[in-house]
């Protein structure tokens, strides 16, 4: 017969064991909650994709407003329905096989014929058949030595002696023929490619450079290029309209414990673009070089412009980009109010767009926007004023509200001057380069280099917008700026890259 002790502690592993499955019942029904959830998460989604959700009823005013804005904020127009996108016109129908490689390609023939037959092993063979096969190769590029011998001559006339002028070089005692300076630029400042990995794919090659030395080749191009740099600042002075963006750099400057946080600024037009480095932000820097421009000017709402536009001589035009970002942010925390702002603000890009498919420029492109865009210009800006009276101040939609209020002039400009976009978008996606090159040196080595490098970065960023190979016209451009200047005798104007698409027509 078993004893209390025994019993009680039987009964105590029996409870335990009992805990242990009430502990594990209740894991299983957390999971299968858990699963159960994702489940209707699924669904819905599922539901959300076979049928367009339904349109949020319209927020009702709140009860703190008086009659007169209740009633402007019950009679607010209807945001536009967004209009479909053009359709794009229908795709060739891709040839069915294999496509042929490019016919520019230079081709590296061979030629094989057997020696004797496969099968007996004879050796009197006739032509029968030829298969062709073309497959894409790659040569490395040569780095080569360029050795030029003149020869110095004696006149049998006068006695004197006369040696032949050597080919163009970038300049004087070069190390580097202008070709290979042109493909170096374009490594650093096209492709973005780090200094010291251009230096170790030369080193594998068997040609060991100092970093010093690829320093100087920079410094020489830009000082090179630093002409028809100038050329184009003019040229964006001269215009009716430009754009302009900026962002950090950082610096290192003699006597300071850590490198400076620069700044600098990108101008542009449609054909031409411009880096400047400035030290800092200051409003009397950007005052100071925009003195001579009469113009419109494309810019993010920043105060330091605030003195360039008080003078009337230069027109303010804003971003939209801006102020759509801010409404699709406001939309997690009021959905319904930022989806009727950012439905105005789509349908006016939407009509834009289809302006640029249909290569609308001038009175077109101006008439195209007055009809189609002006409508929804109108009916925003009534949306807006009905709609800010009834937003907290700490609201985000109450800022991107706030945001075309306050710029309502400049972000709407586009609607009466064909040259002025609806956006600063392209100016803002050529600094994607700048940011790669950025990551790649971390800093400029000093104030002069960081003038330079926006030199560099102003002409590759002129061929990508008129569309010239960068390196094709650095060659071209050295071999005129170099020690043949005086040979080819070309003012700065024909030493673009305008100028050098013109010249390959």
């Amino acid at each position: 017969m078993a004893t209390v002790a025994e019993l009680r502690r039987e009964n105590e592993a029996l409870r335990a064991q009992l805990d242990r499955l009430i502990e594990t019942n209740a894991a299983l029904a957390a999971d299968v909650a858990k699963l159960n959830e994702r489940v209707s998460e699924l669904l819905a989604v599922a539901r959300r994709r076979q049928r367009p959700p339904a349109a949020p009823p319209p927020p009702a005013p709140p009860p703190s407003l008086d009659a007169p804005a209740a009633r402007a904020f019950a009679d607010r127009p209807a945001p536009p329905p967004v209009p479909d996108k053009p359709k794009p016109a229908p795709k060739p129908r891709r040839p069915t096989g294999r496509k042929p490689l490019p016919a520019h390609l230079e081709a590296e023939r061979h030629e094989l014929r057997p020696d004797a037959c496969a099968h007996c092993g004879g050796q009197a063979l006739d032509a029968a058949d030829v298969v062709v096969e073309e497959k894409l190769h790659v040569v490395k590029e040569h780095q080569r030595r360029r050795v030029v011998r003149r020869t110095t001559c004696r006149c049998r006339d006068c006695g004197q002696r006369t040696t032949p002028r050597s080919l163009p070089a970038p300049y004087e005692r070069s190390k580097v023929t202008c070709d290979w300076l042109a493909w170096f630029v374009d490594q650093k400042f096209g492709l973005l490619t780090p200094l010291d990995r251009i230096r170790r794919d030369l080193a594998s090659r068997g040609i060991p450079l100092a970093m010093g030395s690829l320093v100087g080749f920079i410094e020489h191009a830009a000082d090179l290029l630093a002409p028809v740099d100038g050329h184009h600042w003019r040229t964006l002075l001269a215009g009716r309209w430009m754009a302009t963006d900026g962002t950090g750099l950082k610096v290192l400057v003699p006597k300071l414990p850590a490198a400076h946080n620069g700044y600098v600024e990108l101008y542009r037009n449609r054909d031409v673009a411009v880096f400047q480095y400035e030290p800092d932000k200051a409003a009397e820097g950007v005052v100071a070089k925009l003195a001579p421009f009469r113009g419109t000017l494309t810019a993010d709402a920043e105060h330091r412009f605030n003195a360039v536009f008080t003078t009337g001589r230069v027109v303010e035009s804003g971003c939209n980009a801006h102020g759509r970002r801010k409404s699709r942010d406001a939309e997690a925390t009021r959905p319904d109010l930022a989806a009727e702002g950012g439905a105005f603000i789509a349908a006016m890009y939407v009509a834009e767009q289809d302006a640029q498919a249909r290569g609308l420029v001038g009175t077109k492109l101006l008439a195209h926007r007055r009809r189609k865009i002006r409508p929804v210009v109108d009916d925003f800006r009534r949306w807006l004023a009905a709609v800010a009276p009834t937003l907290l101040p700490s609201e985000p939609l109450a800022a991107a509200v706030g945001y075309y209020q306050r710029h309502a002039d400049a972000l709407f400009r586009f609607l009466d001057d064909p040259d002025v976009p609806i956006d600063n978008s392209p100016t803002e996606r050529e600094f994607q380069n700048l940011a790669k090159l950025r990551l790649n040196m971390l800093f400029a080595g000093s104030t002069k280099g960081a003038h330079r490098a926006c030199v560099l970065l102003g002409i590759v960023a002129t061929c990508r917008a008129v569309g010239v190979p960068i390196q094709a016209y650095l060659t071209w451009a050295f071999e005129r700026l170099g020690t043949h200047r005086d040979a080819f005798a070309l003012p700065v104007e024909q030493l673009t890259p305008a100028a050098f698409k013109h010249s390959r027509r």
